[in-house]
Order: structure tokens, then C-alpha cells, then sequence
């Protein structure tokens, strides 16, 4: 038995009330090409809803348009490095311009892959073994502590850049190699095969589970968003007792980073039924082939009011 369906209020604020809004789009991260089909969704909605909205593509003569530009309150889209890390946070909240999402500690927290596991594990949550690469040595040391398959990532990307499964020495050494390349320090984990899901936070709310379903050897950038075979399935198929036990170990994932607003983690499921915890976005992707949007249909909010919602949180917060 699955769990029932749920929903969701949407806002109800007047548009007027959010003033002038900045979507913060584009940047210089390696997740570039996807915030910009992020922000370009985000601003086409604020709109529609009647909010005074425009978009920066934030480049070179960002302080300057902070500075210029009438700015009442800002929406982050900003995918990876400089947007999602704390760092643009910081800079906002300098200059007293409330934003929609985490703060500046959870920002930072969450775009760490490895320190957000040393915190999961402190708390007694489950979240895959897993070993920092820096040479050749270490890669040995990985192989025989943790065996194969394993999964290689950078410690401080999202959209799964830089990451590879790996099923010998030679393979981990090339993948680590490969993901030098995005960052200093990359992080290679136990594989666990099973099911994955991804489950939104908004607000308070967990929303619907998404099980995920790709032909590539794991749900990959192509996967992510050029593919059209990925499977999303909501309602998810878990029994209602272990989907609420997912919502639960969701929540207490996000409570643990201190994710605000809105967040997105992802989880698998072994062949024993145990759910491993393998990271939080809090800058989630809003394309369209983005889940945090489907999420929010299967709660009864359209993308419209899913992107109201998220800035109207920066009202309650900060406004």
C-alpha cells in the first residue's frame, strides 16, 4: 500500500508585496548551462504571477548592478560554486537584501559532500562509507578498504559533474584524476545498488518522493537533463510505512545541514531495505527536466506556484 496523496497550499501574497525582484541566474560555476535554463524558468513564472521581476546573468559587473539596480529582495538560481555555497548568500545579506533559500552556514555546509557526511554520521544517520582521494596511495587504500564498485564525485560539485562509477584500481585512479580536474579534494563512496530517490523539502513540507529510473550506470548529468528515457515515478512505490520513514530520514537530513526555504536531497535504497543518505541540494535545478518541480505537481502546486512559494519564504524570514 502506497501512501496517499498530498497537497499543498500555495501562497496567497499580493505580488506587490515581494517589490522588486532579482533572479540571480548563469555564473561562472561548471553548472553554468543549467542555472541559466533554471533562472530563465524561475523569471518566465515570477512574471506570469504579476511580480516585478528581471534577471541577472551574474558576471563581471554583478557588485555593480547589486549596487545600481533597485533590488527589494533577491531569487537565487545559482547552480554550484558561487551561488549555492554560502558565498553570494554572505554578499546579500552584507548588503541587507533579503533571498530565497538557506543562509549562509547551510549554504556552505551542503555544497561540502564530506562534511556533510562527518555531520550525518555524527547524528547516527546513515550515509555511505567513503574515503578523500589526494594520490595514487589513496586510491589503493580506498580499493581495499571499501572494495567495488564505487563511486568517485568532487567534493564541492553538483548535476553529478565530475563523477564516475568505477569498478577496478585502474578505473578509480582515472576517475579520481578526471574529477581533480573540477576540484582539490574528491570523495569516493561505497556503492550502493538499489533503488534511488529524491525527496524536496519545501518550507516545512517533505514533499513526494521521486524514484528514479535511468539506463546509464547511475543517474548522471546526461541522465539529469538530455536523456528522454529517465524514469520518475510519483507516487514513488514504497509501501506507506517505508515512504514515510524516507520523509522522515529527509527531514532530519535537511534539519541537520539547516537547510531553509526550499532543498532537495537524494537517498538509495539497498537490497535490505536500508535508505543511505548521499547529499542535499539547496539550490535545486528548476528546468524542465528538474525535479523539485514534479515533486511539487504530485503535492498540487504548478511550477508557477511552486517558484511563488519559494520567494514568498523569504518574506516570512527575512523580509
Amino acid at each position: 500500500m502506497t501512501a496517499a496523496p498530498m497537497t499543498i497550499e500555495a501562497s496567497q501574497h499580493d505580488p506587490k508585496v515581494f517589490g522588486r525582484v532579482a533572479v540571480l541566474f548563469g555564473g561562472k560555476s561548471a553548472e553554468r548551462e543549467v542555472s541559466l535554463k533554471s533562472g530563465a524558468a524561475v523569471l518566465e513564472a515570477l512574471l506570469a504571477a504579476g511580480v516585478d521581476a528581471f534577471g541577472i546573468d551574474v558576471g563581471a559587473d554583478f557588485l555593480q548592478r547589486l549596487v545600481s539596480e533597485k533590488i527589494d529582495r533577491a531569487f537565487i538560481v545559482l547552480h554550484g560554486r558561487g551561488g549555492e555555497d554560502g558565498s553570494m548568500q554572505g554578499l546579500l545579506e552584507c548588503l541587507q537584501i533579503p533571498y530565497t533559500g538557506s543562509g549562509v552556514l547551510a549554504s556552505a555546509l551542503a555544497m561540502d559532500k564530506l562534511r556533510t557526511k562527518q555531520v550525518w554520521q555524527s547524528l547516527g544517520l546513515a550515509t555511505p562509507q567513503h574515503v578523500t582521494l589526494s594520490s595514487v596511495a589513496d586510491c589503493q587504500l580506498a580499493a581495499a578498504e571499501l572494495g567495488f564498485p564505487l563511486i568517485v564525485k568532487p567534493a564541492h560539485e553538483g548535476s553529478s559533474i565530475g563523477m564516475a562509477k568505477v569498478a577496478s584500481l585502474d578505473e578509480l585512479i582515472a576517475a579520481w584524476q578526471d574529477a581533480s580536474q573540477y576540484d582539490s579534494q574528491v570523495l569516493v563512496e561505497q556503492w550502493i545498488s538499489g533503488p534511488e530517490f529524491t525527496i524536496a523539502m519545501l518550507g516545512e513540507h517533505v514533499l513526494p518522493p521521486i524514484a528514479l529510473g535511468t539506463s546509464h550506470s547511475f543517474y548522471d548529468y546526461d541522465a539529469k537533463y538530455l536523456a528522454n528515457d529517465t524514469q520518475y515515478r510519483v507516487p514513488c512505490g514504497l509501501a506507506s510505512d517505508k515512504e514515510a520513514e524516507l520523509k522522515t530520514l529527509t527531514a532530519q537530513a535537511c534539519a541537520a545541514v539547516g537547510t531553509q526555504g526550499w532543498a532537495r536531497a537524494d537517498v538509495m535504497q539497498d537490497s535490505k531495505g536500508k535508505f543511505w543518505l548521499l547529499e542535499v541540494n539547496t539550490v535545486p535545478g528548476m528546468t524542465d527536466h528538474s525535479l523539485v518541480p514534479m515533486a511539487a505537481r504530485a503535492a498540487g502546486l504548478n511550477f508557477q506556484q511552486l517558484v511563488v512559494t519559494i520567494l514568498a519564504d523569504s518574506l516570512e524570514r527575512r523580509g
